[in-house]
Order: structure tokens, then C-alpha cells, then sequence
């Protein structure tokens, strides 16, 4: 039975929601029960969504939701619900869309969604202040603000909301001739032709992008196309977005240099820096490259380690005891008695942020500096980790140790690969059915679409026909499930098990490529030619609108069009 005058996550298995459990906010788990009441009682919804290893997420909960004062305003005015993004990546995307629908600006992490009974945005922000501060209002002033303004203009908001889903659907061009180059050459133009990454601050490594530019350069040999790859390498791997002491990439720098990291550990990005580099050194060997991806392999298999499963958690957080980067940082005063460490790392007194000091690497350091480092590392508390196994993250791993095998076959990596799938297929793919989480509770089409190219991975690695054969299986299942046959494309969430006010179909890369690219590649790569031939007119029709944020489409749909030029693809079969 909903009880709504209490917190009601103590029950959940989100380590997000878990977090909150304590809140003197009545947080709701998203639930159709909850928006029941809310059409009942005739209230608004205020949606809060982040992740366990979210630093500002942390900010706004310490100063506001464990404020009683704040909690008691929220609780007056809203009924509040509290959403894990990464349990529910379609609730995250479409409010995401809303939040950029009413400001034309990116969104972020915590998401403040002020929804109307009906659950439909009317307002929309991310962190808010406790005290007015930078040109925000405090999270106070906004609540009853917004709580008055809903009383007195109720009517005139519901039917102003109900706009937004007309507003988020997706815009198709009537061109459907594409010069992919091009579109690919202009989406270079916004990339920082000196540090890599897009021009300006904050940074973030856009893997998809380059990986996108690693496969025309492969078709093409064009030089502009490589050139930016080395860039953005020889900064992830010396910056310090590079945890230089024990391997593995933050998930941004604040500053255009790649200096000062957001500090947490992402899987899904360390993934695709190994995925990346390693196709580098399939063309071109480069030593420094080589032992970045041996340390970040290390790293990942060993700490992102949930033993529970033998699988990898998510994340490490930015802070420990409360306090950002504390981990990760040293005092000069650490470091100063370590014997010619100035020679490898840029070393001053007075620090490179906020008076610490955080590793540079000016030229790679002997294996007794690494080690008088790790040390010192041993002495802190290590920042709280997600071990919640997401299943296409794990899948993505294992894509990155396959390929990390082809140019280091004496690391054993493939062998890890197909122990990590062994125990991948006993929590999720022992039946015909696929879950999102340990918890079990949702699946959405990146799930299967990273598990079937995976497969595909595995399979071309070790020509073994049974990763081919699943493989199949689950497309099979992945359009039954996911694909809107009206618009030949996939959504996001099972389509008969839609809760949201809109349906998410999602052609944008965010953190990883999107569902559709990565389906019709894998379409192209079994030569499911019917299926493929659809979704590449589907994402091709999207191009001229959704072109800068469509990198791994550019990939998928060039693909596909030199599969069906080959004269030796069968109806059936493309598959080597």
C-alpha cells in the first residue's frame, strides 16, 4: 500500500536511492501507484534524478534534502519522486529532452523536473543552491514559487505541458541522400585542434566521435581523419584526467587542459578509452599507448570488481570524506622527499589546484616512484563505489578486452573476456529474457544492443558458432521487444511497458553510442539485410536534423552501405 506521508526507499536496491533513504523528504520510487495519487489529489510532481557517483548530486542532497526545513517545503507543495538515472536510463532521457526543450541548453546531473499531476514538465532545472548564490535562486525561493504558481495557474500550465511530447518528437528530412564525409568534416570543425576534445572547457573525451573518425581513417587513410586520435590520446593518457598512480580516466576536466578532473571513475568511459586506443595501436604501435592500456585494464578488472557476481560495478565517486578529489590529490609536502618525482610529474609548492597538487606526467615515471605513490594512496579512504552491474557497460568491457587482445595477445585478455561472459551469461542471458541491472527490474534496447555486438566481438575472436548463434537469437527478441514498426526504429524502454508520458526513441550519443547505431551494425554484421536496409533509411532520414550528435550513426550507416556493396553478401549472410 503507497504510503506518500513517508520516504519510501528504504526498500529499494538502487545504491542512489539507498543514499536518500534517511531524507526528511517523503521520496516516492517512481511508480504508476504514485501518479495515481498525484491525478487523485490533483498535485504536482517534483522528479529528482541523478546517480550514486554524482558530486553535485551530493551538494544539493547535503544542503537541501537533508534540510528539514527545505523537506518540509517540498513536501507541502509536491509529491516528490527520487530516480536512479542509471536504473532507469528512458526516464533520465526523456526528462533530459525536456530539459533542454525549455532551456536550449545541456542538461545534467541532479535533474530538478517540476511536473504537472498529469507528469508532464512544466519547469525544469538541475542543481539548485540552498542560498541564492552565482546567479541562482536558493531551492527554497523555487519551491514556493513554483508550488504558488501551480495552485493560481493550474489549468493554464496542464494544458501548456501537454505541448512538450509534440515538442520531443523526433524531425525527419525529406533528403535522404547523404554525403556522410561531410557531415563528419563538420562535426571536426568543433573539435579542439590543439588538446582534442570540443573547443573550450569543461572536457569531455567524446570517444564517439573519435571512434567514428578511427573508422573513416581505416576507409580512407585521410590523414585529417588520425591526426585528432593522436591528439586526444597523448591528453588522456598525460593530463590529469589520467589517474597517473594506479590507471583509468575520470569522466571530465573543469578546464580546457585536461588538468582538473570531475573525479569520478566511470566503466563506461574507461571502456571506450581502452576500446579506442587499443584500434589506434592496431595501426600504429606506440609503447606509452600500450602500458595506459595494460594499467587501465589492471585497474577496471581489479577495482571495479563486484564479487558478488565476478561482473564490474559502475562507478567510483569524486569524494571521499565529503570532499572532492580528496583521493586522488597530494600535498606537496606528500611528495617533496620522493626522490627525483619533479622529473616525471610537474611538482610546485604552491600546488596546480587549490594549493594540491594533481599529477601530470611529464615523462613516464620508474616503476619505485608509482610505487611510493600507491602508498601514500593507501593511507586515505577510498571514494564510495557503485557495484551495481550494469549489463551493457559489462558487455562494453568485454568489447574492450577483445580488442585490447588483438594487439596484446600475451595479456591473456581474450581469456578474461570469455570468463567475464561466463558469469555475464548466468546473471542475465540464462533465459530468453535480458535485465538491465542486478536488480532485474527493466531491460531497454542497449542492453541488448551491446550484448549482441559483444557476441559478434567474441565470435569473430574465436569463430566458437554458439556467440553467433545467440547473437541471432537476441535480434530476434530486440525487435519483438524494442522496435516501433510505424516509424521502423527502436525505443529505448520495451514498448508495452512504456510509463512514461513519451515514448523515448533515442538517435543521439550520450555517454555511450546510442541503441539504434550500434543495432544496425550489428544487423550489417550478421547480413540481416531486410532489417538493416530499414534502420539505416531510419537513421539516415534523421541526419540533416540530428547530424552533430549522430557520430556513431555516421559509423553505422557507412557501414552498412559498404556491406551491401559487397558482391559476395548472400541474402542471409555477410558474416565471415
Amino acid at each position: 500500500m503507497l504510503q506518500i506521508n513517508k520516504n519510501n526507499l528504504s526498500k529499494d536496491q538502487s545504491p542512489y536511492l539507498l543514499q536518500h533513504k534517511e531524507n526528511p523528504v517523503n521520496w516516492q520510487v517512481w511508480s504508476k501507484e504514485v501518479f495515481d495519487f498525484a491525478q487523485e489529489k490533483k498535485m504536482p510532481i517534483l522528479l529528482s534524478i541523478g546517480y550514486a557517483s554524482c558530486h553535485w548530486c551530493h551538494v544539493m542532497a547535503h544542503e537541501s534534502f537533508e534540510d528539514k526545513e527545505t523537506a518540509d517545503l517540498m513536501n507541502k507543495y509536491f509529491i516528490n519522486i527520487k530516480v536512479d538515472r542509471e536504473e532507469r536510463p528512458d526516464i533520465d532521457f526523456v526528462f533530459q529532452s525536456s530539459y533542454q526543450l525549455f532551456n536550449q541548453s545541456g542538461g545534467g546531473w541532479p535533474l530538478t523536473m517540476f511536473l504537472d499531476e498529469n507528469g508532464i514538465p512544466f519547469m525544469a532545472g538541475t542543481y539548485f543552491p540552498k542560498i541564492a548564490s552565482h546567479g541562482l535562486p536558493s531551492f527554497k525561493e523555487v519551491i514556493v514559487k513554483v508550488g504558488e504558481t501551480y495552485k493560481q495557474q493550474k489549468e493554464e500550465i496542464i494544458k501548456q505541458s501537454s505541448i512538450i511530447s509534440k515538442s520531443l518528437e523526433l524531425r525527419k528530412s525529406s533528403v535522404l541522400r547523404q554525403d556522410i564525409e561531410s557531415i563528419l568534416e563538420g562535426i571536426i570543425t568543433n573539435l579542439d585542434k590543439e588538446r582534442g576534445g570540443y573547443k573550450g572547457a569543461p572536457k569531455f573525451p567524446i570517444f564517439n566521435i573519435y571512434d567514428t573518425l578511427l573508422h573513416f581513417f581505416n576507409k580512407t587513410k585521410k590523414k585529417d581523419y588520425f591526426v585528432p586520435i593522436e591528439i586526444i590520446l597523448k591528453q588522456l593518457c598525460s593530463k590529469g584526467i589520467y589517474d597517473q598512480v594506479e590507471g583509468g580516466i575520470s569522466r571530465y576536466t573543469v578546464d580546457e587542459n585536461w588538468l582538473i578532473p570531475h573525479f569520478e571513475k566511470m566503466l563506461y568511459d574507461n571502456a571506450q578509452f581502452v576500446l579506442l586506443t587499443s584500434k589506434y595501436l592496431e595501426i600504429k604501435k606506440n609503447d606509452y599507448f600500450e602500458k595506459k592500456v595494460i594499467q587501465t585494464i589492471e585497474f577496471i578488472n581489479k577495482n571495479f570488481l563486484n564479487s558478488e557476481y565476478n561482473l564490474l560495478g559502475s562507478a567510483y565517486d569524486a569524494d571521499s570524506d565529503g570532499e572532492e578529489g580528496k583521493y586522488y590529490v597530494f600535498n606537496y609536502n606528500e611528495l617533496k622527499d620522493i626522490k627525483d618525482i619533479d622529473q616525471y610529474f610537474e611538482i610546485k609548492p604552491e600546488g596546480n589546484w587549490e594549493s594540491k597538487i594533481i599529477l601530470q606526467e611529464l615523462k613516464t615515471p620508474p616503476e619505485s616512484i608509482v610505487v611510493r605513490l600507491k602508498k601514500l594512496r593507501e593511507k586515505k579512504n577510498k571514494p564510495f563505489f557503485d557495484k551495481k552491474v550494469q549489463l551493457d557497460l559489462n558487455c562494453l568491457w568485454i568489447s574492450a578486452l577483445i580488442s585490447a587482445d588483438k594487439i596484446l595477445p600475451n595479456q591473456n585478455y581474450l581469456k578474461t573476456a570469455e570468463k567475464f561472459y561466463e558469469d555475464l551469461e548466468k546473471l542475465f542471458l540464462k533465459d530468453d529474457r535480458l535485465f538491465h541491472t542486478n536488480s532485474k527490474t527493466s531491460v531497454f534496447l542497449e542492453d541488448y544492443a551491446y550484448t549482441i555486438a559483444m557476441l559478434l566481438d567474441l565470435y569473430d575472436q574465436t569463430l566458437k558458432p554458439n556467440y553467433v548463434l545467440k547473437a541471432k537469437e537476441l535480434c530476434k527478441k530486440t525487435i519483438e521487444l524494442f522496435f516501433v514498426k510505424e516509424k521502423n526504429i527502436f525505443q529505448k524502454n520495451i514498448i508495452s511497458k512504456n510509463d512514461i508520458f513519451h515514448k523515448p526513441i533515442d538517435i543521439s550519443d550520450n555517454n555511450i553510442p546510442n541503441g539504434n547505431s550500434i543495432m544496425l551494425l550489428n544487423f550489417s554484421r550478421l547480413g540481416m539485410k531486410h532489417e538493416s536496409k530499414e534502420l539505416f533509411e531510419s537513421l539516415n532520414s534523421y541526419l540533416n536534423v540530428y547530424k552533430p550528435l549522430m557520430a556513431s550513426s555516421l559509423k553505422a550507416i557507412d557501414y552498412y552501405k559498404s556491406i551491401e556493396a559487397k558482391k559476395n553478401c548472400t541474402d542471409n549472410e555477410c558474416l565471415n
